[in-house]
């Protein structure tokens, strides 16, 4: 669901919209676009396939779906896409999640095959967002050229003040973009999606992996991004990733529901799954970088 400010409060913040058709807008010298498509189609699909060297993938993928980060100045640039996540997902390669009923499943393009469990059907990435800094070189002829290099994440101590994120503020920009999506042969849901919010104040992104295998696991990867503008050009973002895991077996043991249906909404059950990676790293953005 997007949303756009009306046109006093974008002014006020100092904001306009992007032309072109392009869907975002210009703040503070950074520039946000989300694009949004329809899923692959069999021919791209085949192409990802062989890309990725795997003859398996969501059955929903949103290939040309992105968020896009840019700080013009700089060329600083963090974006969000299908594609480097399963590339993650590929170099992770966690074991299958064992459950009964997938000795079942066919493969979906061959039913007459048995599937094989020698993947992560979950379809379980670390993916935390794709990066570069653009740097343009002047050629003699005049034409420029672009090379990139990776941004510099320092480890800090710092954390995103969730509770100042929640006062009241103009939302100049909204978006929710679906990345790729599962739902297990319907034996639960794989959903990776990224939510954009920019404000006079700075922006916030939220990166989310959310994985239930009914019956067996739940999985929650959450990657949440926040960028403060500051004066004289300068902005600060922290990163923060979270992950979370429990089986429906530990929640039985703690007497808690182990019925699906009280765990559709990630959002509301996250606190009851411990978390087990978390770390906050931070990047300083300035027009002089």
């Amino acid at each position: 669901m997007e949303w756009e400010g009306d046109q006093k409060e974008l002014k006020a913040a100092g904001a306009e919209l992007l032309t072109g058709g392009r869907r975002g807008l210009r703040i503070y010298g950074w520039e946000i676009e989300s694009r949004k498509c329809s899923i692959l189609n069999s021919a791209n699909r085949q192409q990802w396939e062989e890309r990725l060297q795997t003859s398996h993938l969501p059955e929903m993928i949103f290939g040309e779906n992105s968020l896009i980060l840019k700080h013009v100045a700089t060329g600083t640039k963090i974006h969000f896409n299908a594609f480097d996540a399963l590339v993650g997902w590929k170099q992770e390669a966690l074991p299958p999640v064992e459950v009964p009923a997938a000795a079942k499943w066919k493969f979906r393009n061959k039913p007459s095959q048995q599937l094989v469990l020698d993947y992560d059907y979950t379809f379980t990435t670390p993916y935390c967002g794709s990066e570069t800094v653009e740097i343009n070189s002047q050629h003699e002829r005049g034409t420029l050229n672009k090379s990139s290099c990776s941004l510099q994440w320092e480890d800090c101590k710092e954390k995103i003040d969730l509770v100042a994120l929640a006062l009241r503020e103009p939302i100049l920009f909204y978006d929710e973009i679906v990345l790729y999506e599962d739902e297990l042969a319907d034996s639960g849901i794989a959903l990776l999606t990224v939510k954009v919010r920019v404000m006079p104040s700075g922006w916030f992104l939220l990166l989310r992996f959310w994985l239930r295998v009914d019956g067996m696991l739940m999985r929650l990867r959450d990657t949440r991004l926040h960028c403060a503008f500051l004066e004289h050009g300068k902005s600060v973002i922290l990163r923060e990733s979270c992950w979370r895991e429990t089986s429906f077996q530990s929640l039985s043991s703690k007497g808690l529901p182990i019925d699906s249906a009280a765990y559709n909404d990630p959002s509301i059950i996250s606190e009851r799954l411990p978390v087990i990676l978390q770390r906050t790293q931070k990047l300083n953005i300035s027009d002089t970088m």
